[in-house]
């Protein structure tokens, strides 16, 4: 197993996480377990945190992976992979605003933006396993070369 594949299946990882740890803080909250919802947030917050930082690195020092699929379906993927690129930023948006939102008590808007974000970060999950099970399982693709390596021409 090589970066190409280990990155993206730990990065992957770590945003299912995310995703269970909402959920799981969703049920707390419903229970009125204010405490508990609290940390299992914030590890989920950090758990998105952490696909992000592996992301980001793995995007800068070795590079995105090409679609690697049958020409015909190359569009589908490239619209599929839009509406989750979008859906992911503006899930991360909506996440940091809901937890502002609560570190600051204001539990009213927290909660209306939290059902929200937290459906967001539902869809951005699975999107973001339907595009590794696309790139790295059902279609492997080629290897781009890292961002760096672009910038100065490595």
């Amino acid at each position: 197993m090589d970066l190409y594949f280990l990155l993206p299946t730990i990065s992957t990882t770590f945003i299912v996480i995310s995703a269970v740890l909402v959920a799981i803080g969703w049920i707390l909250i419903i229970k009125g377990k204010k405490e508990a919802h609290k940390k299992v947030m914030i590890a989920g917050a950090i758990a998105a945190l952490i696909f992000f930082v592996i992301y980001s690195s793995r995007t800068i020092f070795v590079g995105n992976t090409n679609w690697g699929g049958p020409e015909d379906l190359e569009i589908y993927y490239r619209v599929f992979l839009i509406f989750h690129i979008t859906l992911a930023t503006v899930a991360a948006v909506f996440g940091l605003t809901t937890l502002t939102l609560g570190f600051k008590s204001k539990f009213a808007k927290h909660r209306k933006w939290g059902r929200v974000t937290s459906i967001m970060w539902f869809f951005t999950a699975i999107t973001g396993v339907a595009v590794y099970s696309l790139l790295y399982l059902l279609y492997p693709g080629g290897h781009t070369k890292p961002m760096w390596q672009a910038i100065f021409g490595i």
